[in-house]
Parts: C-alpha cells; structure tokens; sequence
C-alpha cells in the first residue's frame, strides 16, 4: 500500500485534533505514517496517540537546530523524510506555518500544492470552499507528488490503530535554513476556556453587541455552559475581539456539537466557518438576519436580554 505523510502538529506535547482528522484523510490514499519534526525528544510522547489513529510508521526527524529559526529548518527536515521514504502523498494541517512549510517543500521536490481543503478522495480530487462558503472547487495536483494542506475540523477523525514504529531520519540543517532567526516569542497568557477550534461548545458574538464591552454577556453565557468564546469578523475588525479568536472563512473554522451566535447577522463569510456545527442556536433582534436560515433554533429578542436569562436559568440548572 502507497505510504502517505502526515506532519504531526503538537501543542503542549499532545497530537492536536486537526492532525487526528488528517491522519483519518490520510487513510483514503494509503497507509498513513506520520512526521515530527522538532527538537531532540518530541516525537516520544506523541507516539501512542499517533499509532492509536492510523500511523503505520512514525517519522522521528529531530534536531536542535530546528528551534530557534523560522521554516526553513523543518522544510529540510521534511525533504529528509521525503527522500527517504518516498511517499504517495504528503499532507498537513492548515495554518500560517504549515502552509510556507509545504509551500516549499513543493517547490523543492518539482509538485503541485492544493492549499486549504476541506475534503480530499481517494484518488487524490481535493475539494476547496471558496469565496465564503458559495462555492466548491474541485482540483488535482497533476505534477510530482501532491501536497496538501488541510483545514481544521474538515473530518471527523477516527480511531484506527497502527503500529507506530518509530523510524528515525538523520537531519542536516542548510546554512541557508538557518538565514531567519526567530527574534523573540511572546505566549499569550492561557485562560480557563477551552481552545476555540477543538472546543465542543462555542459562543460566539458579533456587530450586535455594539462594542468590546458587549462580549461580557457572550463570555458570561460561555462560562456557564464551559464553552469557548467566538467572534464574527465585524467584531473582530471593529477591534472588539482578538484575532485568533475569529471565526470564519478568514479565521477559524469550527464544528463543535452546540455552536451559538449572539448578535451574528450570519454573513456568508461566517457562515463558511460553522455550519458544519451540529447545532446551531442564533439569538438576533432582526428576523430576517441570514443567520436565521441555518439555525436549528433561532431567538428572536434584545441579546442584551435574552442572553444573561439564558445564563440565568443554565447556571441554576448546573447549580
């Protein structure tokens, strides 16, 4: 069976569910094996999960020379695997990363990229969402091995256990890979809400809240429910809301089992990043608000009102 790559994302030393749902993609196109490439260690305690959801064979292309600089090191690393293991196709996460990661590597081993799909077939036909969700767009690499890039909550992933035999790659780092030097890195102070994209409960607020001040209602109905906070790109751009907490087709994509928006007209542009939710509640004043259309419940009042009753009733019941 054609051996297919995976790279690995981790985040605080566990797999990250988008690379779980890569890895089921994988399995459609040939035996997964998944990649880690990183500094001396990462790789070991990533192993089990990795087997667990489909890794036949993981990759360990470790070296300290990786940290410290921007992506030229791991796109070596990568080319390393690639060499050695001759793949069928080579597929990752979607993210700022990623994307110049496999961007380069493509060029470097003569392929095509197919960027930010949502869905690929087992002959390798991806599928892209554009222009906010309005249209789907079919597309083949037809040149080299094709590399693919996947958006996060695109699948549901799916156990199916692998051996996971650790192979490792001997990592040589370029000069040139090491021309970009990462300056500084600031952490954002961590919260106690879950993260946004592998949350299962999320509320999210927009234009109707009518500043920052009017996300302490979303944040106070989120906490009493223990989901994450959202924001559609009108807060966001509006500066009500931090970036990364944006959802849509130019933030993140979500599919959580609850999803609610309070105060979201429901622009096509939001729409393409949650209507894959499993159930939507909309709370808007406006009855024609688009938002509406794709809700499976929708409340028709002042958020302002509706809201803190909602979280009103929930923390007694939770109570």
């Amino acid at each position: 069976m054609a051996e297919v790559l995976v790279l690995v994302d981790a985040n605080e030393g566990a797999v990250t569910k988008a690379t779980l749902e890569v890895l089921t993609i994988a399995r459609r196109l040939g035996e997964p094996s998944a990649v880690v490439v990183g500094p001396a260690g990462k790789a070991a305690p990533l192993a089990a999960k990795l087997g667990e959801y489909g890794a036949a064979k993981i990759y360990v292309a470790e070296s300290d020379e990786i940290t410290g600089y921007l992506s030229g090191p791991s796109v070596d690393a990568l080319e390393a695997v690639v060499q050695q293991s001759s793949p069928a196709a080579i597929l990752a996460v979607t993210g700022r990363d990623n994307k110049e990661i496999l961007a380069r590597l493509a060029f470097r081993i003569g392929s095509g990229l197919m960027a930010d799909v949502v869905d690929v077939a087992a002959d390798g036909t991806t599928t892209q969402s554009i222009f906010g969700g309005a249209i789907s767009v079919e597309g083949k690499v037809s040149k080299g091995v094709p590399v693919i890039t996947v958006r996060p909550n695109s699948v549901a992933a799916e156990a199916s256990p692998a051996a996971g035999e650790l192979v490792t790659v001997a990592v040589t780092v370029s000069d040139t890979a090491k021309l970009s030097k990462v300056a500084d890195v600031i952490v954002e102070a961590k919260g106690s809400r879950p993260n946004l994209t592998d949350a299962t409960v999320i509320v999210s607020g927009g234009r109707g809240l009518g500043a920052a001040e009017g996300f302490a209602v979303v944040e106070a109905l989120a906490d009493s429910l223990g989901a994450a906070v959202g924001a559609s790109r009108a807060a966001v751009d509006a500066g009500w809301y931090p970036h990364q907490l944006q959802v849509g087709q130019t933030g993140q994509t979500v599919s959580p089992q609850l999803y609610i928006a309070v105060g979201i007209s429901g622009a096509i542009q939001h729409r393409a990043g949650m209507q894959t939710s499993k159930t939507i509640v909309a709370i808007n004043k406006d009855p024609e608000a688009p938002i509406f259309d794709l809700a499976d419940y929708g409340i028709i009042g002042d958020l302002f009102v509706v809201a803190p009753q909602l979280t009103e009733e929930l923390t007694k019941r939770r109570g």
